[in-house]
């Protein structure tokens, strides 16, 4: 996979994950992130750093931004969640716009 076709996201504790560009687009407020224009810092090194997202839950959101893919493309699988990660992760999710 090419650089450009990669983002990098950042947790509050400054692990990275760094997955496909399309993946990544499933989160409306990612999409936002890189695509502005104006010369923003997250458009021109294709980085996002989550300061208020936990590494966890950060790698949660990576997992399912590659579900939502599968999904809609037409492969139903169950997404299962960790029922202590729940809050935290609807909290992220809603800020994300997923």
């Amino acid at each position: 996979m090419k650089k450009e076709d990669t983002v990098k996201l950042i947790s509050a504790e400054g692990f990275e994950f760094v997955i496909s560009k399309e993946a990544a687009m499933v989160s409306q407020t990612i999409r936002n992130m890189l695509t502005s224009p104006g010369g923003f810092a997250e458009t021109e090194h294709g980085e996002v750093t989550f300061p208020e997202i936990s590494t966890t839950i950060l790698e949660k959101i990576c997992q399912y931004f590659y579900w939502s893919l599968q999904y809609s493309r037409g492969k139903e699988t169950d997404f299962h969640i960790e029922p202590e990660l729940t809050l935290e992760l609807m909290m992220a999710a809603n800020y994300l716009h997923t």
